[in-house]
């Protein structure tokens, strides 16, 4: 009946990938449906505190439910795939050491890096497809005189998910489709009320699927309980210094607390208090004035380069310390195996560790990497 070989979506029973599938499908596309079952909602419900309820969450039993639905409405062939243990190794469990570590991480970039694209080809190619496409907001092309597969951001600046796809390899790009990259939000919607999609009207995800309501610290705490972690009961108390050294108070670990925070910080002076550094070997939180917050150079690791295979000398980009970040001129240039020094124009504000910096070279994803630290 197809001509052309399978197209795997990663559906995650939400309107932009149930748009894809509807989207291919209409095309002629020989089409199956993918999803990733990657964590029990309802593990730590209750527990320590967490809330007993699910909903709002990505990948959801309900999720799964309506990606079937949309799969069955569309006649196409659908499988759920259990990647729970893995998924709890590479991205919960690396989360939760970052945070004890007195970073920020993004498990998202980090689910996104080291499980879905990944397992996701793997998978398809079991199924019969050569290539998968997912909803995120995002381009990618081919660029014949580099030789290289490009990632580019969206028509929709709006929903711009470049931010948590620079660690996409060229073998990844090559067999990944992104459709929705051209398409608004409310065009996509039409789409899917157009084919009678049951989610046309489902609203987006706000939450990271295992942390519920975005209570880091709850979920920390209720996940090493579990664990049986002993730090759960560790003393991880510290000091609370200013930049120059005084002490003006304790915390009670260093988990709780994130470069730019001036809320919660348990201390009261005259004037506003922000996080300025957190130094995990001596659980010391750094604290101070807001224009302390402002740094001009970082160094990135692990960085993944796109648009060209090394950096053999400086590079003008934006980058961009935070997803919601305004990228920001600034030089990169090379500082070793997999690591970067980026020198802003400008000092940027709250530039934190256990985040991504993410180069753009217009619209054009030059690559990225995890912030290290960074230097006034």
């Amino acid at each position: 009946m197809f001509d052309s070989p399978a197209i795997a979506v990663a559906m995650s029973g939400g309107v932009d990938s149930s748009a894809v599938a509807a989207m291919l499908r209409a095309e002629g596309r020989n089409v199956i449906g993918l999803t990733m079952q990657l964590w029990n909602q309802r593990r730590l419900a209750g527990h320590e505190g967490m809330p007993e309820t699910v909903q709002g969450r990505c990948c959801s039993i309900d999720d799964v439910y309506d990606a079937r639905r949309v799969a069955d409405t569309l006649g196409i062939p659908y499988y759920v795939v259990n990647h729970e243990e893995r998924f709890e190794r590479d991205v919960v469990r690396p989360f939760v050491e970052e945070y004890l570590a007195g970073r920020t991480p993004i498990p998202c970039s980090l689910c996104n890096n080291h499980l879905k694209f990944d397992q996701l080809l793997i998978v398809a190619r079991q199924v019969g497809a050569d290539r998968i496409a997912t909803g995120h907001y995002a381009q990618v092309v081919f660029d014949e005189p580099l030789n290289r597969w490009l990632l580019k951001r969206p028509a929709d600046k709006s929903k711009d998910q470049t931010y948590f796809l620079f660690g996409l390899t060229q073998e990844q790009l090559s067999r990944t489709l992104f459709p929705l990259g051209g398409m608004t939000k409310p065009e996509v919607r039409e789409l899917a009320r157009k084919h009678n999609l049951v989610i046309a009207e489902k609203p987006d995800s706000q939450e990271i699927c295992f942390v519920p309501g975005g209570d880091y610290k709850r979920f920390l705490e209720a996940y090493l309980a579990e664990q049986g972690d002993e730090r759960a009961e560790t003393e991880i108390a510290g000091e609370m210094v200013t930049t120059d050294g005084k002490v003006i108070g304790e915390h009670a670990g260093v988990h709780n607390f994130t470069v730019g925070q001036r809320k919660g910080l348990g201390v009261a002076t005259g004037s506003p208090l922000y996080v300025i550094q957190i130094k995990n070997d001596t659980r010391q939180v750094v604290v101070g004035k807001d224009e302390e917050l402002y740094s001009r150079t970082l160094r990135a690791r692990r960085v993944n380069l796109i648009s060209t295979a090394e950096l053999r000398e400086p590079m003008r980009v934006a980058v961009k310390i935070r997803h919601k970040h305004q990228p920001a001129p600034a030089i990169i240039q090379s500082a070793g195996p997999d690591e970067v020094i980026v020198t802003f124009d400008e000092p940027q504000r709250a530039i934190t560790p256990g985040q991504a910096a993410v180069f753009y070279d217009g619209d054009i994803v030059v690559g990225g990497g995890w912030i290290e630290n960074s230097t006034q």
